[in-house]
């Protein structure tokens, strides 16, 4: 994986890029690509959040769904679910998934990227975001505020969202003399990611830094660490070397991942914001 960084914002050719390099890793992203045991874990605690926020029969919308491995779990737990992706290879593979018969027909698939929540009508429960989709929009503001217009008074957003300070990445690259890719996240500007020989335009976020667009309209409930203790989903053989051992310190994620300070690092962060 390489990383530059850039001032300039995620355009319409940014937006592309990251649209072909997700489509080009679509066929095989349910494999240890998007979903090893690392990010299992992180998974779960969402589905958790989302289920002890909403309960089990809300209308909600997924932002960025991916293969759709999120929203057939939560249209299997009986929620009615608009999932919505920027990658058409995503959006299909999401939308095969949607005639499962334990689904009921509660899930929907829709290719629009969050750049054009313009398009969405309705009003829904909740929203989620997983694995960092939020991260690729051009303009958070216009996120919250399309948000602000789909979700009803009350609702809550369930958010993943990938962090500035991710200790865990700084010592892998620092020890091997890439300091450079080790301050990446750093970057202020957009930043160019590799994945599959493509490229994938990312801004980070401090939780506090990515919620300040949504305070007019939304209420901060809590936010966490993920994958603090844990190693990043991508060092995945290293917990495949000792899973018990990592598991204690994913315990260590659990137990203090809402501490003041350390809630800010992480390689991702979960945030839970409610609407005014």
């Amino acid at each position: 994986m390489s990383a530059q960084s850039t001032p300039e914002p995620i355009d319409a050719a940014r937006l592309l890029d990251t649209q072909r390099a997700f489509d080009s890793v679509a066929a095989d992203y349910d494999g240890p690509r998007g979903n090893n045991a690392l990010i299992q874990r992180m998974r779960q605690t969402l589905w958790d959040t989302v289920t002890a926020e909403l309960g089990n029969d809300a209308r909600l919308l997924d932002i960025g769904c991916g293969t759709g491995i999120d929203a057939a779990e939560f249209a299997r737990r009986g929620h009615e679910v608009v999932a919505t992706d920027w990658s058409p290879s995503m959006v299909a593979r999401t939308d095969s998934r949607a005639g499962a018969p334990a689904l009921g027909g509660r899930l929907s698939a829709r290719h629009l990227g969050v750049q054009q929540l313009d398009r969405l009508e309705g009003t829904f429960d909740g929203v989620y975001s997983n694995f960092g989709p939020l991260n690729c929009a051009p303009d958070l503001e216009d996120v919250a505020n399309q948000c602000a217009r789909l979700v009803r008074p009350g609702g809550v957003m369930v958010f993943s969202v990938m962090g500035r300070i991710c200790p865990w990445e700084a010592v892998h690259y620092a020890l091997r003399g890439r300091f450079r890719r080790a301050a990446v996240r750093a970057a202020r500007g957009a930043t160019a990611v590799g994945m599959n020989r493509h490229t994938i335009w990312t801004k980070y976020y401090l939780p506090r830094e990515f919620y300040r667009p949504f305070t007019d309209h939304f209420q901060l409930a809590s936010y966490s660490a993920l994958s603090l203790f844990m190693p990043p989903p991508y060092m995945v053989d290293r917990y495949e070397r000792n899973p018990a051992r990592y598991e204690r310190l994913g315990r260590l994620d659990d137990r203090f991942g809402k501490w003041p300070l350390l809630r800010d690092m992480g390689d991702h962060f979960l945030i839970v914001m409610r609407r005014r």
